[in-house]
């Protein structure tokens, strides 16, 4: 449905971006702006910024950025309607209502569209595990220990042994072998055709924290390889971002949340009720996951299988956390594997006793790190402690950092005093900073000279974005054409209007670019970094040199074209002018 641009913009107004970002990312006030750890790719120093004065957010690691509408589509992975109509709820903000018919279903993007097909999908599996043809599933499942009113809750499945079922009931439907394919849902080859990804297996759907089928996975009945499939990466699905039963632990009203490997972990946790429990999906725990849990909670409870390849991923994970902010905490699961064979075994209680005993999450890395030295040795005994040492330095508070080293020293006994400079000398020897990171030699980036014009011109638009007084000091000598990328020509366009009017919104003008990858470059237009010197003189000089470039590469963008371009000329003859003028005018930067 059409939404007119003044409601939009109304929605966007009443919002402010760094109540919206902060209940996803932990943001730390510095200076003008708000600084955290990228949700949208993984990091250790924060370079993700958030300005109130913009209503912008921007990374100088991965150049994600945008307003509150792309953050939400960016991290929540909804389409452009789903999020103005979450930001029209929060703000309270009333939409017209919209009118469903064929032609408006016909005309719903992608998103959507995978989003109706995950549901059939959904649901066909649901009615197939139930039926005489998912007999092997349900006993499996039932053999598992799973109650009826489990596998309703969680909508388990079965996906039949004949290989095409699944595309002929959703074709069916009306959707197209493209869309099907799209959805993560079939395959397409030569021998085959479109067929069923999934088949003869249990299947788990995976829902987004609204309850919407986002993708699945399925558990092979017999043998067969691999023995776990899950979805690809879709429009709708990125596994990196979502977790295993977090539709249902988001509400469990607990003071943490059990992170663990594996969907049967899950189910039988919640079960049990233990429903604060998730697992991530296939892959490695990630900090975009990690950044997902930080809107529920402050304490993530590990229950990752008790094998070394579990602890590996739980020193992993801890590491992850601490980055994001969360305090972890792991729990004891030997002499089982993992939670569902602990739950199995020993039932709720003892569950819930290891939960009360789950150990701290620095302290279990120390144990764990330990098991590689030979203590009685006196060197190998040295580098254990150098090696605690440079993990204390993790800590950039100090009382925090004193707390852990009595804690570690008591545990290892370990005299305070020598660990404590240890610390010191690991602290002055590394600054407890990362190491300046050299560029490699030999590799140059391509069109250096065009990106050096386009960075110019960046740059003048930033600084006129953060101190919007200087548009009237130098509207004279500069015009949107001087902006000879198009895209930034034509934001120029919108920044100039709206600095005559007063009433210039660069979060305002990120709507008006449809494309993900055209709302970046905008967002790093407004966010491009400034290296200047204290000097006020210094300033106005960088300024100066910053718009005679502009003016300077647009006199030679247009001559250029000369011969081509009848427009060319009287811009040329413009260009010309103002650059004598600049040359020989100062521009100050006061009021």
């Amino acid at each position: 449905m059409y939404y007119s641009d003044e409601l939009v913009e109304e929605i966007r107004a009443k919002n402010d971006i760094v109540d919206i970002v902060s209940g996803y990312v932990k943001l730390t006030k510095k200076g003008s702006s708000y600084f955290g750890l990228c949700p949208f790719h993984n990091e250790k120093s924060p370079s993700f910024s958030v300005s109130p004065m913009k209503q912008m957010y921007y990374c100088f690691g991965c150049g994600a950025g945008g307003n509150v509408f792309s953050f939400l589509m960016h991290y929540e992975n909804f389409t452009f309607q789903e999020s103005l109509k979450a930001l029209a709820q929060k703000a309270g903000v009333d939409l017209p209502q919209e009118e469903y018919s064929a032609e408006a279903k016909k005309a719903a993007d992608k998103k959507a569209i995978l989003l109706e097909i995950n549901k059939e999908a959904a649901k066909y599996f649901y009615y197939q595990l139930r039926g005489k043809q998912g007999e092997l599933g349900h006993r499996y499942l039932t053999n598992r220990g799973l109650s009826e009113e489990t596998l309703q809750k969680f909508g388990l499945g079965f996906a039949n042994k004949t290989s095409n079922d699944l595309v002929q009931y959703l074709k069916s439907k009306g959707y197209k072998d493209e869309q099907i394919i799209q959805a993560g849902l079939a395959s397409a080859d030569e021998r085959y055709g479109v067929h069923d990804k999934f088949w003869n297996r249990v299947i788990f759907p995976i829902m987004d924290v609204n309850h919407r089928a986002i993708g699945f996975g399925g558990r092979v009945m017999g043998e067969g390889n691999p023995k776990y499939l899950n979805s690809p990466e879709t429009p709708v699905f990125d596994k990196s971002r979502n977790l295993y039963g977090l539709n249902f632990a988001r509400t469990a009203r607990k003071n943490n949340i059990i992170l663990c490997e594996g969907y049967m972990d899950v189910i039988a946790l919640h079960q049990a009720g233990f429903n604060q429990a998730v697992a991530s999906l296939g892959t490695a725990f990630t900090s975009g996951q990690a950044n997902l849990l930080r809107r529920y909670t402050d304490q993530v409870l590990l229950a990752y299988d008790s094998d070394g390849a579990g602890t590996s991923a739980a020193l992993r994970a801890l590491g992850i956390l601490r980055e994001t902010g969360l305090s972890g905490k792991v729990i004891d699961l030997k002499p089982y594997k993992d939670p569902d064979e602990f739950v199995g075994n020993l039932g709720q209680e003892a569950f819930q006793e290891r939960i009360d005993q789950a150990e701290n999450g620095f302290l279990f890395e120390i144990r764990i790190l330990k098991q590689r030295f030979n203590t009685q040795d006196p060197e190998e005994k040295t580098v254990f402690h150098r090696e605690i040492a440079a993990k204390l330095c993790q800590f950039s508070e100090e009382m925090e950092r004193s707390n852990y080293l009595e804690a570690v020293a008591d545990t290892y006994q370990i005299n305070r005093e020598s660990l404590k400079k240890l610390v010191e000398g690991y602290a002055a020897r590394t600054g407890l900073v990362k190491p300046l990171e050299r560029p490699k030699s030999g590799i140059q980036p391509k069109n250096r000279a065009e990106e050096g014009i386009r960075r110019v011109q960046r740059l003048l638009i930033t600084w006129l974005t953060e101190e919007p007084r200087l548009y009237d000091k130098v509207k004279k000598y500069l015009t949107p054409a001087d902006f000879t990328d198009e895209l930034y020509g034509k934001v120029a366009e919108k920044l100039f209007e709206g600095f005559e009017h007063e009433n210039y919104s660069p979060a305002g003008l990120i709507s008006l670019f449809p494309e993900e990858e055209e709302q970046r470059q905008v967002a790093e237009l407004f966010n491009t970094k400034i290296e200047l010197s204290d000097s006020f003189s210094e300033r106005e000089k960088a300024f100066h040199d910053i718009l005679l470039n502009v003016k300077r590469n647009s006199l030679e963008y247009y001559s250029g074209r000369l011969g081509s371009d009848v427009t060319a000329l009287n811009q040329v003859l413009e260009a010309k002018k103002a650059l004598e003028e600049l040359n020989k005018t100062h521009i100050s930067l006061e009021e």
